[in-house]
């Protein structure tokens, strides 16, 4: 859709990428970092005083004691991250869980190490996840399940009711979790992120993946990391060697200085809440409809009042006659289930925001 969204000449909201710069200081961070002389290799688990740094952000935020030498890895990428979880627990024969609609890098990475993937949609509009459902799935094969909150497309987080059921499951039952948590720190209306580090029951048995990318606005840089306990982690590692060994040094620095400062991260939430009401407002009068948005920087549209076209046909007629470049979300399941929705980034400059809905209006 970003293809054809320049092809086009569309405004695009489709690809999940701000359009407002990053911050001066941590660029200038960057540029302190390569005089510095940090442009060599760094660490194979990520430079050091990263790791003291993102341990003492998760003491801060989640109250969890993370071991920084055992228990994290930088990664080149929240993606390299989710590659090497599901590559150290799934053997050819394996079944994985995974939740419909659901980011289109789960499904590869299972087929790639022989698994099987075994999809749950979740149930539309509020894209609720069916526990009873789950439980009827589950074999003696289930290997692992792949958890996103908040969830991309769907904007959907966790409950505490949730968490009760994942933990009745894998009580039950012997299966790792990775928790893709690239957008912990984007939750709204009062909603609470409930990250798997919360609970000491289900962190012992967890890959838990974050993304510095998304959290700051730079995702260029593909800087991620993987924490997960000390048996888990030293296995992610022999599998994070060969993928890249190594993240950008100067970025891994510029970080590490940067995160010690919790109210960066501590305002993302309100400044992102602020933005999906902002574009919802300037949406009004297009016959576009949002759904409920709990988390990340993507909005759901039913589009049904507008258009019978299939998702996929309404998002390509959108960018070419209307130059508004969205994405169907029938793109996230694996049988193309289509509700006659699709997703807008509003991780944008207010101005690209009120360009396509003026558009749209028109």
């Amino acid at each position: 859709m970003s293809a054809l969204a320049n092809e086009c000449g569309a405004v695009n909201l489709s690809q999940g990428f701000p359009d407002f710069p990053v911050d001066p200081e941590l660029t200038e961070l960057v540029e302190r970092a390569m005089k510095e002389g940090h442009n060599q290799y760094a660490l194979m688990p990520g430079a050091m005083e990263l790791r003291k740094g993102i341990s003492q952000m998760i003491s801060g935020i989640y109250g969890r004691e993370v071991d920084p030498v055992k228990e994290i890895t930088v990664t080149s990428g929240a993606t390299e991250a989710l590659f090497a979880a599901i590559s150290v627990v799934v053997n050819p024969g394996d079944e994985v869980i995974i939740f419909d609609p659901a980011y289109d890098s789960y499904e590869p990475a299972v087929l790639l190490n022989g698994g099987i993937p075994v999809h749950v949609p979740l149930a539309f509009p509020g894209y609720e996840t069916d526990w009873d459902r789950v439980r009827s799935l589950i074999t003696p094969k289930t290997k692992l399940m792949i958890i996103n909150s908040p969830n991309n497309p769907a904007g959907s987080v966790l409950k505490q009711s949730d968490i009760e059921d994942l933990k009745s499951i894998t009580s039950q039952h012997n299966i790792f979790l990775l928790s893709d948590e690239v957008y912990e720190h984007i939750v709204f209306d009062g909603e609470k992120h409930r990250s798997l580090l919360l609970d000491d029951e289900l962190y012992r048995r967890s890959f838990i993946v974050s993304s510095f990318g998304k959290t700051f606005h730079i995702t260029g840089w593909k800087v991620g990391y993987c924490t997960a306990p000390e048996t888990l982690t030293a296995e992610f590692r022999k599998i994070h060697q060969f993928l890249t060994f190594a993240t950008s040094s100067p970025f891994q620095f510029a970080l590490a200085e940067y995160i010690r400062d919790l109210s960066r991260i501590r305002s993302l939430s309100e400044f992102y809440s602020s933005k999906r009401d902002r574009f919802n407002s300037y949406f009004e009068g297009t016959g576009l409809k949002p759904l409920a948005c709990s988390g990340t920087y993507f909005q759901i549209m039913d589009y049904s009042g507008i258009s019978d076209l299939p998702d996929r046909e309404f998002a390509e007629w959108l960018a070419r006659e209307k130059k508004v470049a969205c994405i169907p979300v029938s793109a996230f399941y694996k049988d193309r289930t289509d509700n006659k929705v699709v997703r807008f980034c509003f991780a944008k400059q207010d101005e690209t925001l009120k360009r396509a809905a003026e558009m749209l209006k028109q």
